[in-house]
């Protein structure tokens, strides 16, 4: 899949695109649902099937204290669309020019020069423009002269509720892994590479793989069952720790994994690393004895979970 940051006018795809418009925060099954008419109506018309999405989010960018967390940033978000058939990701930085731009010069300048839309796909509550002035209706009136099919994709229900990422985000603050799995049709994952860190952990006989997050927020915190992806080729279930390691008075938010019954080296690797199922939250230990103990039942906990989803 392609990622282009902005729109460039060397860029412009020949073919048109099919385009699906969105934050895409969490890449849930409403998304999905977004991503697969685009899809269907880019191999319909030979079109390429592409997402729009904006960084940082609007609301980041309007109220940066009272914004949510991020479920994913951009390169989480890029690998997930790839793997439901997005061949071209456009991330558009939202920023006061961007903000402050009108819907119809959004609908001329975004949509037709910069993508050739042949489609565009939103779903049902679907604002854009300058104070959010743009609605579905206001692209339903341009799209005959713009040249592009609108395309109107309904709410995705789970459990009787509408589908969206403060549902998503909800679940994982409370630590409820299986309906964040509902939501989003697969397990919430973490990303990113290994970083040396102090070797506490081996010292007490839980060497972990330590991945910097790059976020000022967690949508979620805690020691975690997990599976992790990137070390061998294969899924190896571990345990991990995802907060800032109040018993040695850290600061920065950092996720630790310790993968059961491996040595290799992982300095430097990409891992992808699966929620399964929270185990407890994070807390502070009167010693690093107490600690290690909390560690040996935590580990425990995790291989008697892990191989039940297993079995």
């Amino acid at each position: 899949m392609q990622l282009v940051r902005g729109l460039h006018p060397r860029l412009v795809d020949s073919r048109g695109s099919s385009v699906a418009i969105g934050n895409f925060d969490g890449v849930h099954l409403g998304h999905q649902a977004l991503v697969s008419e685009a899809r269907a109506r880019a191999q319909a018309s030979g079109a390429t099937a592409t997402v729009l999405t904006f960084d940082p989010h609007p609301r980041e960018y309007l109220d940066p204290g009272g914004a949510p967390p991020r479920l994913m940033r951009v390169t989480e978000k890029c690998l997930a669309l790839a793997g439901y058939g997005v061949e071209r990701l456009i991330v558009m930085r939202f920023d006061e020019r961007l903000r402050q731009l009108a819907p119809a010069a959004f609908i001329e300048q975004v949509l037709v020069d910069g993508l050739r839309a042949r489609h565009v796909v939103v779903g049902e509550g679907f604002r854009f423009g300058c104070g959010r002035a743009g609605s579905v209706a206001t692209l339903a009136a341009a799209a005959p002269a713009a040249g592009f099919e609108l395309v109107t994709v309904p709410a995705v229900e789970v459990d009787g509720a509408r589908v969206s990422s403060t549902r998503v985000r909800a679940a994982l603050a409370a630590g409820d892994l299986a309906s964040t799995e509902r939501l989003l049709g697969r397990r919430f994952v973490l990303c990113g590479r290994v970083i040396a860190g102090a070797r506490l952990g081996r010292e007490l006989g839980f060497a972990t793989a330590n991945i910097r997050l790059h976020r000022a927020r967690l949508p979620l915190g805690g020691i975690f069952a997990v599976q992790v992806r990137g070390a061998d080729g294969g899924a190896r279930d571990g345990v991990a720790s995802l907060g800032t390691r109040p018993t040695v008075n850290g600061v920065e938010p950092l996720l630790e994994a310790h993968l059961f019954d491996f040595a290799g080296d992982l300095y430097g690797r990409r891992l992808s690393v699966e929620f399964v199922a929270k185990l407890r939250d994070e807390e502070k230990f009167p010693s690093l004895e107490a600690l290690t103990e909390q560690m040996h039942r935590d580990a425990a906990r995790a291989r008697e979970i892990l191989a039940t989803r297993a079995a």
